[in-house]
């Protein structure tokens, strides 16, 4: 029983008493942590032992929602914690994820173990016809899988390895993420000659060397954060350098120093292989695809196969073309294009072919526009508002929050954005919540708490934070997540927002893409920070002419990894061998430059082994058929259309989970996806 003072001293320990439910991160401290998780697990206890003692028959009430609202401490503060060891950790942060993260697996798979509970969750299940509700068939059928899939109907010795393997497979993934965020922190590379960042744009050279400032040194500092590291590499002329810098990020998890990663993978796959091979199942893709739209290993590897038999000779020739015009501008025919000299010849080719640069876009993209052009555009699209909130609290001074509202005024939930890199925070660009959205007992609506993370180049000296292309669709894509999440209108969170299949998740973001570089959204979002000019209409035209540069490479690029994540997800008996050869096997045939000894990314892949794209990668590239095909609509009306829009929010955003996505997606567009719309945008068909 948790005690009044308990709960005032603590605010995990009772629900968030700020405007919107807001988390109180003014009043949060490390010691809650772990305070209120011990406590949460006490009432998680609490909360599974009231169901089980229940003497009346199995209901949907006092079973399946009953245990949908258990375990409300947990909630509140795992929601707080595992987001801030992303974005905002700390030394003892990561300590207190590190030990609780097998304690919290535990306690779940006690839970769906349990046979007593899962006895009345399957009657409540057996006799599903009882409930015409739809959502609540699918909230009952959702929960019995989940029993059975975590092992409730195993034998006790499978239970228990399910159980030490869950919590096994927990640590090591945290372990493998804050390996890999921690060899990210230790390299830099410190530049004091000037010549050896020729070709580098302004802004590069301002962040490096406030960089440097920050560490007491003359000149520039480099390191392997995406905006410094990304910059380099597409603009720098000294090709040793890159290939310097090259091989620190693609060896710096591998090198058998304290922060390799190799024996992590190992583990990693082995434990999730016997995890499949308790559950009846060869390998553990097999066990994995069966909750997913692919369903099994053939539908995934039929996507990949098709197009990389459709893309891989459209690859071929723009690897070539850039690799003899690197000759051409080195004079020299034997010379050999490397992975490390990708970046700055295609986008020296670009700027040549298409007569424009990044350089010439990103003065249009200063952020806090950008801002506006984006939160516009879910206004013209949706109805949405954005309100800033100064006067609630953040978890750090870059995050800036607003409330966004519907077009008649209804609270939708929070945003949070945090959009600069700093050592605290991991690599990359996500959508997360502090919390999802439901309806409570009394049918009013709790809606969500959104958080949007980037790692942007951040504002230098007298010059704004300014945006490449790509930047700006990170943003739109980051934003679609965040989207489906603010629109959610689900009674239960289990099945509210981005708690779909995994290879259904990404269209709502990379619809968002598509958007920007119409014409009516550039007009709007890309003004000069200077001169407050609009783009000029041959500016854009030139970038909607660029839109396939190069879309073979970058297909090809996605199907890599997504081979590669098959291929660590399909063994089929424990792993022994070098986890550098095997990743080097897994993608040959998606290679288009020659390998370099000692790289590896699998060592570095996140999404893979400290993520939730576990024979889930593909899902990128199953998603752009979908988005593609799904984008079409809005092109046929015309581009920016509410009413298409109010289509998509209406069958896809609002329902979470609630449908199968193949049933949600017919709703919105009349038929099943076809591949041809992406392989007319990508330009290799007609």
């Amino acid at each position: 029983m948790i005690t009044l003072s308990q709960a005032n001293a603590n605010p995990f320990l009772r629900p968030f008493d700020l405007k919107f439910s807001a988390v109180p991160f003014d009043k949060i401290e490390t010691k809650h942590y772990s305070e209120a998780l011990d406590l949460g697990l006490k009432e998680q206890e609490e909360d599974i032992k009231k169901i089980i003692e229940n003497t009346e028959e199995p209901n949907f009430s006092n079973t399946i929602l009953a245990l949908e609202n258990s375990g409300e401490i947990l909630s509140r503060v795992s929601g707080v914690l595992f987001n801030l060891t992303e974005a905002e950790t700390n030394d003892v942060l990561d300590s207190i994820s590190e030990k609780y993260s097998p304690i919290l697996s535990e306690a779940s798979s006690k839970i769906f173990q349990n046979e007593l509970l899962f006895n009345r969750v399957k009657k409540v299940y057996e006799n599903i016809d009882n409930y015409p509700d739809p959502i609540q068939k699918k909230l009952i059928t959702d929960t019995y899988i989940g029993f059975v899939r975590s092992g409730a109907n195993l034998d006790k010795d499978k239970k228990e390895r399910l159980k030490t393997l869950s919590s096994e497979l927990s640590l090591l993934t945290f372990s493998f993420g804050r390996l890999a965020l921690q060899a990210t922190n230790a390299y830099t590379l410190h530049l004091d000659n000037i010549e050896e960042l020729n070709g580098l744009p302004e802004y590069a050279l301002a962040a490096a060397r406030e960089k440097a400032i920050e560490k007491g040194l003359d000149g520039w500092i480099i390191d392997l954060s995406a905006p410094s590291y990304i910059s380099f590499m597409q603009y720098a002329t000294n090709r040793e350098l890159r290939k310097k810098l090259y091989m620190a990020y693609n060896t710096k998890t591998s090198q058998g120093n304290e922060n390799d990663n190799q024996e992590n993978i190992k583990k990693i796959v082995n434990n999730r292989l016997e995890i499949a091979q308790i559950m009846g199942c060869s390998h553990y893709s097999e066990y994995r695809l069966q909750r997913t739209m692919a369903q099994n290993d053939s539908a995934v590897y039929g996507l990949l196969d098709d197009l990389l038999e459709k893309y891989m000779p459209h690859a071929i020739k723009e690897r070539e073309i850039i690799e003899e015009y690197a000759r051409k501008m080195n004079n020299d025919s034997s010379f050999r294009l490397m992975p490390y000299d990708w970046a700055f010849y295609s986008e020296k080719y670009k700027e040549e072919k298409y007569n424009y640069s990044e350089e010439d876009l990103k003065p249009y993209f200063e952020l806090e526009r950008v801002k506006k052009g984006v939160f516009g555009l879910a206004t013209d699209l949706y109805g949405l508002k954005f309100i800033s909130n100064k006067t609630l609290p953040v978890y750090h001074k870059d995050v800036d929050l607003l409330e966004v509202y519907d077009a008649n005024d209804k609270f939708m939930g929070l945003l949070y954005t945090d959009f600069f890199p700093r050592k605290t925070k991991r690599q990359g660009a996500w959508m997360t919540e502090f919390k999802g959205q439901w309806y409570n007992e009394d049918g009013t609506d709790s809606r969500p708490l959104i958080s949007l993370v980037m790692n942007f180049t951040p504002p230098t000296g007298d010059s704004p934070a300014l945006l490449t292309f790509e930047e700006v669709k990170t943003f739109l894509h980051e934003f679609g997540h965040a989207l489906h999440g603010l629109l959610s209108e689900v009674p239960y969170e289990s099945l509210s927002g981005t708690n779909v299949y995994r290879d259904f998740v990404e269209l709502p973001s990379q619809i968002m893409e598509n958007f920007a570089s119409l014409p009516e959204f550039l007009n709007k979002t890309a003004i000069h920070y200077q001169t407050g000019e609009v783009i000029p209409t041959d500016l854009v035209e030139k970038l909607k002419a660029s839109e396939q540069y190069l879309s073979a490479y970058s297909c090809i690029r996605q199907l890599s990894f997504g081979y590669l994540d098959m291929a660590w997800h399909g063994i089929k008996k424990s792993f022994q061998g070098n986890v550098i050869e095997f990743e080097k096997t897994a993608w040959e045939k998606t290679q288009l430059f020659p390998s370099i000894d000692g790289c590896c990314m699998s060592t570095h892949f996140t999404h893979l082994f400290a993520g939730g794209y576990t024979a889930g990668y593909y899902g990128y590239k199953w998603a752009e058929v979908l988005d593609a095909d799904a984008f079409s609509v809005f092109q046929e009306a015309g581009g920016i259309n509410k009413n298409v829009a109010n289509n998509f929010r209406n069958n896809i955003l609002s329902k979470g989970g609630t449908e199968h996505p193949m049933e949600l997606y017919v709703k919105f567009r009349g038929c099943k996806p076809k591949t041809d719309a992406l392989l007319k945008r990508d330009g290799i068909v007609e």
